[in-house]
């Protein structure tokens, strides 16, 4: 072979060698998130799987792919890959309180609360913020532990009737519809619809139809009134159940479940809710 060849010859193999090299390269979490936002999450959680073997110790590429799991509907998936996320960065409060809520979304309630108590404890600012975990309490039967968690949360939201039926709903779990009446938490500024006319239901001023008479906002998109609606129903269900009426509470509990949008919480109490109500 000449000199000329075989320089050649080792050039191809050089270019060779490095196509290779750079073939066997994982992909980058950047070319996950370009696949993710093109909708194509399949692909991206196989390219995350692919940096964990190469990084297992990468918490961020757990944490991703996790998210995306859980947007999949692969729960299982996204709580192990949480978890994993979580033995890598177990100061993160952050990590604690999102299994927390996938956890809340499976209807296991214990582990939601020992995750939600455990962001706390990271991240004792968390405390008064930690609504969901108020929630997370009503479900569990410990509606006095309920009531004191939206008596914090309110010093940091004043103006959210949300947090003031739900302390409502512990207290007259507790200690029954009159006494909750009584000390409902007042709230102005919560300008939402219908979230006045849930704030008057609640306080005995006003009757059921009136809530779903002004989910009905004349104007309002498509989207408004669904968003609207689920919330008429979501909060007619839980104060029927409330004050005893357990027909009407499951009709407008079912209702709301299946109104129920996919990228609001209050969407996944009402899936737990209706599905607790068939147990």
């Amino acid at each position: 072979m000449s000199a000329h060849m075989a320089s050649r010859w080792c050039l191809l193999l050089s270019l060779s060698c490095a196509w290779l090299c750079h073939a066997a390269e994982p992909p980058t979490l950047d070319a996950a998130f370009a696949a993710a936002r093109k909708g194509d999450r399949a692909g991206a959680i196989t390219m995350l799987g692919e940096i964990l073997k190469a990084k297992p110790d990468d918490a961020r590429a757990w944490h991703v792919r996790a998210q995306l799991r859980g947007l999949s509907g692969d729960d299982e998936g996204a709580v192990s890959d949480l978890t994993e996320a979580i033995q890598r960065e177990s100061r993160s409060a952050y990590l604690v309180m999102e299994r927390a809520m996938l956890y809340f979304r499976r209807n296991e309630i214990e582990k939601a609360l020992i995750d939600f108590d455990r962001a706390n404890e990271i991240e004792p600012r968390l405390a008064a913020q930690n609504w969901q975990r108020g929630i997370a309490l009503y479900y569990a039967g410990r509606f006095a532990d309920g009531r004191r968690q939206f008596e914090l949360h309110r010093t940091v939201n004043p103006d959210d009737v949300e947090n003031a039926a739900w302390h409502f709903l512990c207290t007259a779990r507790e200690k029954g519809v009159e006494e909750a009446r009584k000390s409902l938490i007042p709230v102005e500024g919560d300008t939402r619809i219908p979230m006045k006319e849930v704030q008057l239901l609640f306080a005995g001023k006003l009757k059921p139809e009136d809530v779903s008479k002004a989910a009905e906002t004349p104007g309002a998109s498509p989207r408004e009134l669904a968003k609207q609606r689920f919330y008429a129903r979501l909060y007619l269900g839980l104060y029927f159940e409330a004050v005893g009426q357990a027909d009407k509470a499951r009709e407008n509990i079912r209702a709301a479940a299946d109104s129920a949008p996919r990228d609001d919480y209050m969407g996944e109490v009402a899936r737990v809710h209706a599905r607790r109500l068939k147990q």
